[in-house]
């Protein structure tokens, strides 16, 4: 072992601690300011909707540039690139911590630290290869992968505790902390400097930055726009939804952009990613795995809340709380089962972790019942927690495996590529579901409902078509007081409508339990082995 190898592993603690700190920064602001985007909206003089195209400018950003990111990282040097990364972002979150104008906040929140996350979350990936020997990487990249899902279930806690008793705005300054303790500790990590100085395929990064972030905007309006067919009063092409057109014209830009890259290799010139990597069996597996579990993780941490804020009316705090089993679990889990199991099929450990989300998710759908209080996402949480992080402890280090350590950054960018992917989807499609459902649901059972008249039906099934708002009892009750409705009537709609919420509720997570089962199919490619045990054939396999 080199001298910069025992440096590392001497200070392997303060390393991990680091990398996962950056993770857990980078994955907060997806989740941190939902339970505020209406505070902040009108502290920067906007509205929701100007906040919410902040956070999707936000995803943009760092999904259409994460290709690009870990192509940087080889070019600087990983660790280069992490300090970039973060100085960028620091810079983005005293900006925003500041801003008095939309504008402002986009320029900080939405750019700055999109671009600071496109640098930090590849080389990140690498620098866990570059500090971990093959046989503490899954615990590693466990760790680090649990800080990141701790955020998403720690971030309204955060977010409504700020909220409530200080302001949103010292969650960024204390991002600019983090951020400034990263770097002064970040000396210690180690890294393997670049052999060769290749130079960024501008092409390929217009081509790649252009068709993700096509794919992933369409998937972000997919809600508001529908998918495939129009929703009322929504914007057509040729009589269908945007969102598809856009998908379509990503994917062919994506083909462009593997076609140029192909071109770049005959040619001998620098690609921006070898397409040939793609073919490693493992690898895909692997990236299909993290596609999967980010889609799953979306779809439940987008469901749950609703149910436990909007449903039973719980604060942003006591929310948070109730999502604080999974972080236990998920922990336990993303760190106990390298150590304790540290030659455990990797594959037998990623289905498990699938078939415990499956349970909890079926457990949570079982329990969904009229008068169900907020105790009964527990056990849900603890096996979705158990779920996710049996998955955390095995995916990082199965993809960077299967292929040589030189290559980490290009696997990185995918891994990060492919999560905001699934992460998009899983929202974007738990979302649908609910809503469809919902609509279905409540104008089905107003018109089934003897207490409400046949006017009020006729009105209801032509004006609720185009998709019922999620809302508690409290604001329909009000809504329908404004509007007149008698006393009666309006009771009946408000327990129509707790009905609906609960079907939709169910319609939402079952679909997501669904395709947990279907992901256990696309595990069979994981290996069976761990890489510290025998490391994966880097060579193509077809």
């Amino acid at each position: 072992m080199t001298a910069t190898k025992r440096d590392a592993a001497s200070a392997s603690g303060i390393v991990l601690l680091t990398l996962a700190s950056g993770q857990f920064l980078m994955t907060l602001d997806s989740s941190v300011m939902n339970v505020s985007i209406a505070t902040v909206a009108k502290d920067v003089g906007t509205t929701v909707t100007g906040i919410q195209t902040a956070i999707t400018f936000y995803t943009l950003v760092m999904a259409s540039l994460m290709i690009t990111g870990g192509k940087l990282g080889q070019i600087l040097g990983r660790k280069r690139a992490f300090g970039i990364g973060c100085i960028i972002y620091g810079c983005g979150s005293f900006i925003t911590a500041i801003s008095q104008s939309l504008t402002v906040l986009i320029i900080g929140w939405s750019f700055l630290e999109g671009v600071g996350a496109a640098l930090i979350l590849p080389a990140i990936v690498a620098l866990v290869a570059s500090n971990f020997e093959p046989a503490g990487r899954p615990r590693a990249y466990g760790l680090v992968a649990s800080a990141g899902a701790i955020a998403v279930a720690a971030g309204p806690l955060i977010g409504g505790l700020f909220t409530t008793y200080a302001s949103w705005r010292w969650v960024f300054i204390g991002e600019v902390l983090i951020v400034i303790a990263i770097l002064a500790v970040g000396r210690r990590i180690a890294d393997t400097p670049p052999t060769t100085r290749p130079r960024l395929d501008l092409v390929g990064t217009a081509l790649s930055a252009l068709g993700l972030g096509l794919v992933v905007f369409a998937i972000l309006k997919a809600g508001s726009w529908g998918f495939v067919q129009p929703k009322p009063d929504a914007p057509q092409w040729l009589g269908l939804s945007p969102s598809i057109w856009l998908v379509f014209a990503g994917g062919m830009v994506l083909w462009l952009f593997f076609m140029w890259e192909s071109r770049q290799l005959d040619r001998g010139a620098e690609p921006l990613i070898n397409p040939s990597i793609l073919l490693n069996r493992t690898l895909r597996s692997g990236l299909t795995a993290f596609f999967f579990q980010y889609l799953l993780q979306a779809g439940l941490f987008f469901a749950v809340p609703l149910f436990l804020s909007v449903s039973l009316g719980l604060s942003a705090i006591d929310t948070g709380v109730r999502l604080l089993p999974l972080s236990i679990t998920l922990l336990l889990a993303a760190a106990g089962i390298p150590k304790a199991f540290p030659n455990a099929s990797p594959r037998r450990v990623v289905q498990i972790g699938f078939l415990a989300l499956f349970a909890g998710l079926a457990v949570l759908v079982g329990a969904l019942d009229s008068g169900a209080g907020p105790e009964i996402v527990t056990w849900p949480m603890l096996l979705a927690g158990l779920g996710i992080g049996a998955l955390a402890s095995q995916l990082g280090s199965v993809t960077v495996s299967s292929v040589p350590d030189e290559e980490s950054g290009e696997v990185g960018g995918l891994q990060n590529t492919v999560t905001n992917l699934g992460a998009s989807i899983g929202t974007a499609l738990s979302g649908a579901v609910l809503i469809a459902a919902l609509t279905t649901s409540l104008i089905t059972g107003i018109q089934n409902n003897p207490a409400v008249p046949a006017d009020l039906k006729s009105k209801a099934k032509t004006e609720l078509a185009s998709g019922v708002p999620f809302l508690s009892d409290k604001d329909l009750q009000a809504a329908l007081d404004k509007a007149g409705i008698p006393k009666q009537t309006a009771n009946a709609i408000v327990d129509e409508n707790a009905t609906a919420r609960l079907d939709a509720l169910r319609s939402s997570l079952s679909v997501i339990a669904v395709i947990a089962l279907i992901a256990l199919f696309f595990s069979l490619g994981i290996p069976a082995t761990q890489p510290g045990a025998a490391r994966a054939d880097p060579t193509p396999e077809s």
